[in-house]
C-alpha cells in the first residue's frame, strides 16, 4: 500500500563545507527548502540502506506467452519491465524521467503496449503506444487533457477511456484504435468528473460505464458503441445510497458481475441479469468488503479479494456452481492486482507483508502451485522486520476504533515515543504492509508507529464511512484525541513524546490535531494536506470538485461554509504552537500548493517553528526517488530535533 509519508529514495551529492563543519546533503535545484537545517552526510549514509527498498507490481500478461509486464524502479522513477519467467530477469522497456503507469499489451498478438504518463505529478495523464521492435513510444492523446481508465475491447483492437479534453472539467467517454491515433473519437459527452469505462460486452456493441458521485454512491450505465447513446442499468431513485465497483460483463454477455453494498454494509459480489435487470447476490455470507474481482477469460472462475480487518484473503469461485474450492495458504499480508492470463490457469497478483516489500506472484488454479515472479531487493535484514499488531480503543461516543501498531525491537527499553500516521482519503484505510524506509524509525530510533482508521475510513461498512461527512467532520479529529488517551494508558508507550503525520486528507487531519490538541503532541508533519477545506474546494481541479463536496460539504452553502471556516486550521493558527514540517508539490492538482503556502506563512507570522519543503517537479506526494530521499532525511532530522530530544 502506497502512502505519502517518508518514502524511500537515492542519495544526493554531499555539499562542500568548511573543515570545521560536517559535509551536508545539498538539495536539488528543483526543491524549495525553508528553515530545514543542513542534512549531515553522515545521517544520509546511516539511513541509506533503509531507502534502497524496491518493489514490483504486475500490470499485464503477454496475451500469447507466459510472460508478464511489471512496474518497478531501478533508477529515479517507476518504469515498465518485462519478466519472461518466474524469478527471471527484469528487462526494462521504458526509460523516462517521469513515472510510467499501467503498461498493457495489445491483446491481439502483443505486438505493442499502451501506457500512461504525466509530467511533474500534475496528473494530466496521456496515453502512449510502445513498440517493442523499435523501442519507440508514440503519444496517442492530445498532450493536454486528463486521460484515464483505458479498457481494451473484447475484439482487442480498441480502447475506451475517459478524458477531460472537451472542457477540462467533465470526463467524457472516448474511443480509439491505438495502432492508428487518427481513429480517436468522442463517443459520449458526459457531465461530471466521476465517469469511468469498466468493460466491453463480448460482441463489443456495449460499453459498461460507471458514474461516481461519492464513495457511497455510484451508478452503472450501458453505452451503445455505434451511436454513443447511454442507458441506465442501475436504479437511481432509491432511499438507499448504493455503491457499485469492479463491474464487468459475464462471458456470455447476458449479465454483469459487480460488487455492491446494496442492502448491506459491505461490498458483496452480485450478478445483474441484463434481460430482467434483476440482481442476485452471489456471496451473501460475506461480512467484509471485496477489494477486487476478476473473471477468467473463459468465464469458469471468478477470483476475488476480501478485506478482513485490513488483511487480504484470496477466494476462487466456480461461476457455474457458486462453490469455492480451497486456495493454497499464502503469507499473511496485502494482495492486489488480480490479472488472469488468457490460458485461464494462471492468476497473477501482488503480495506484500510487514517483513517483505511488494512482489509479483501467480497461482495455477489447476494445480494449486504458487510461483514468485519477482524478488525485489532491500538492504535491510528482513528477519528484523515484524508484522503489525491490531489494536482497538473506545472513542468519545463509545464506538470502537482500530488501528495497526508497529512496535520497536526489544533492544529499546522504557516507554517509547510514538509517531501517529493518518491515512489519506478520507475514503481510505490503513492496512498492515511493508513500511519501506519507515523501518528506520522502529529499528534505529526506537519510535513506535500507530496507523489509525478513524471514522470515515473504508473497510468497516458504509455507515462508518459516512460518519465524518459534512458537519460530522470533527468526529474524526476526536478519534485521534481518544487514541492519545489510549497511548497514555500503555506502559510501553510515552504519551509525552507523540508526533502526528499524514498525507493528503491525513495531512489535513495532522493540522487539525495540531490545532485542537496541540498540548498533547510534540510536533507534526503535514504532507500535501489541506489547511482549509473551503479554499481546497475552491481551488482543487474542476474535474474533482463536486466529488469532494459530497465528502466535505458544499462550501457554497452559507451554513456549511461557516462551519468549515470555523474548524479550519488556517483560521485557528493561534492554537498551533508546536513545531510543524510542511511538505508540498508545486503541481498538485488535488490539494493545490497554496494550501501549504498559506499555513506556512501564517505559522511564520506567529513565530511557530515551521520547516517547509516543496518540489517543483512533483504533485500529490513525491514520486521521484531523489525527492523522496530528501524528504525522508529532512523528516528524520525533524523528529530527532523535536520528538526525541
Amino acid at each position: 500500500m502506497k502512502r505519502f509519508i517518508l518514502l524511500p529514495g537515492l542519495l544526493f551529492a554531499s555539499g562542500i563545507c568548511s573543515p570545521a563543519q560536517e559535509n551536508t546533503i545539498a538539495p536539488g535545484e528543483n526543491l524549495v527548502v525553508e528553515s530545514v537545517p543542513g542534512i549531515p552526510a553522515s545521517l544520509a549514509e546511516a539511513i541509506a540502506r533503509y531507502t534502497e527498498n524496491r518493489d514490483a507490481f504486475q500490470t499485464d500478461w503477454d496475451p500469447e506467452r507466459r510472460e508478464m509486464v511489471i512496474g518497478t524502479r531501478f533508477g529515479n522513477t517507476y518504469q515498465a519491465h518485462l519478466v519472461r519467467m518466474p524469478g527471471g530477469a527484469r528487462q526494462q522497456l521504458t526509460f523516462f524521467t517521469e513515472p510510467v503507469y499501467g503498461a498493457s499489451f495489445h491483446p491481439k498478438g502483443g505486438d505493442y503496449l499502451i501506457f500512461q504518463k504525466d509530467v511533474g505529478g500534475g496528473e494530466w495523464f496521456q496515453y502512449f503506444r510502445y513498440d517493442p521492435a523499435t523501442g519507440e513510444s508514440t503519444l496517442l492523446t492530445d498532450g493536454k487533457s486528463r486521460n484515464t481508465s483505458g479498457r481494451w475491447s473484447s475484439g482487442g483492437d480498441l480502447i475506451a477511456y475517459a478524458s477531460t479534453r472537451r472542457n477540462g472539467q467533465d470526463t467524457d467517454l472516448w474511443e480509439m484504435n491505438p495502432a492508428d491515433p487518427k481513429t480517436d473519437r468522442l463517443l459520449t459527452q458526459l457531465s461530471g468528473g466521476g465517469w469511468e469505462p469498466q468493460d466491453w460486452s463480448p460482441d463489443d456493441k456495449k460499453i459498461l460505464l460507471m458514474e461516481g458521485i461519492s464513495v457511497n454512491e455510484t451508478y452503472l450505465w450501458l453505452v451503445d458503441t455505434v451511436t454513443g447513446e447511454k442507458t441506465e442499468l442501475t436504479p437511481r431513485k432509491t432511499d438507499e445510497q448504493v455503491a457499485y465497483a469492479s463491474a464487468h460483463f459475464s462471458k456470455d454477455g447476458k449479465g454483469v458481475y459487480v460488487t455492491t453494498d446494496k442492502d448491506s454494509e459491505f461490498q458483496r459480489l452480485a450478478y445483474i441479469d441484463l434481460a430482467t435487470r434483476k440482481m442476485k447476490i452471489v456471496t451473501p455470507g460475506l461480512s467484509w468488503d471485496m477489494d477486487e474481482v476478476q473473471q477468467s477469460w473463459d468465464g469458469k472462475w471468478i477470483a476475488y479479494l476480501s478485506n478482513e480487518d485490513g488483511l487480504s484473503k484470496l477466494h476462487l469461485l466456480d461461476a457455474a456452481t457458486g462453490k469455492e474450492p480451497p486456495v493454497p495458504k499464502l503469507p499473511v499480508g496485502l494482495m492486489s492486482g488480480l490479472i488472469w492470463h488468457r490460458n485461464n490457469r494462471d492468476l497473477g497478483f501482488g503480495l506484500l507483508t510487514g517483513s517483505a516489500p511488494g512482489d509479483c506472484y501467480s497461482l495455477d488454479v489447476a494445480t494449486g502451485k504458487v510461483q514468485r515472479w519477482t524478488t525485489s531487493e532491500t538492504a535491510v535484514n528482513l528477519s528484523r522486520l515484524h508484522d503489525a499488531e491490531l489494536v482497538r480503543w473506545k472513542t468519545f461516543d463509545g464506538r470502537s476504533i482500530s488501528g495497526f501498531l508497529y512496535r520497536p525491537p526489544a533492544k529499546f527499553t522504557g516507554s517509547r515515543p510514538v509517531l501517529i500516521e493518518i491515512h489519506g482519503g478520507p475514503e481510505g484505510q490503513a492496512r498492515p504492509g511493508f513500511l519501506d524506509s519507515e523501518n528506520y524509525y522502529l529499528n534505529e530510533l526506537g519510535i513506535a508507529i500507530i496507523q489509525p482508521n478513524v471514522r470515515g475510513s473504508t473497510g468497516y461498512g458504509k455507515a462508518f464511512t459516512k460518519l465524518d461527512n459534512g458537519f460530522l467532520r470533527e468526529g474524526s479529529y476526536k478519534d485521534i484525541n481518544s487514541l492519545l488517551d489510549w497511548i497514555a494508558a500503555q506502559p510501553d508507550l510515552d504519551a509525552s513524546r507523540v508526533a502526528v503525520t499524514g498525507g493528503s486528507y491525513g495531512g489535513h487531519m495532522t493540522l487539525a490535531v495540531s490545532t485542537f490538541y496541540s498540548d498533547r503532541i510534540r510536533c507534526s508533519i503535514d504532507v500535501v494536506g489541506p489547511s482549509n477545506l473551503v479554499t481546497l474546494l475552491e481551488n482543487t481541479e474542476a474535474y474533482r470538485r463536486d466529488l469532494r463536496r459530497v465528502e466535505y460539504g458544499d462550501e457554497r452553502d452559507p451554513k456549511m461554509r461557516e462551519f468549515l471556516e470555523k474548524i479550519a486550521p488556517m483560521n485557528n493558527i493561534e492554537k498551533i504552537n508546536k513545531p510543524t514540517f510542511v511538505v508540498a508539490g508545486k503541481n498538485d492538482p488535488r490539494v493545490p500548493v497554496s494550501e501549504s503556502d498559506q499555513i506556512v506563512t501564517a505559522l511564520k507570522r506567529r513565530g511557530t517553528p515551521v520547516w517547509y519543503l516543496m518540489a517543483k517537479d512533483e504533485g500529490h506526494g513525491f514520486q521521484k526517488k531523489a525527492n523522496r530521499d530528501f524528504q525522508f532525511y529532512a523528516t528524520v532530522e525533524f523528529l530527532q530535533e523535536y520528538l526525541l530530544k
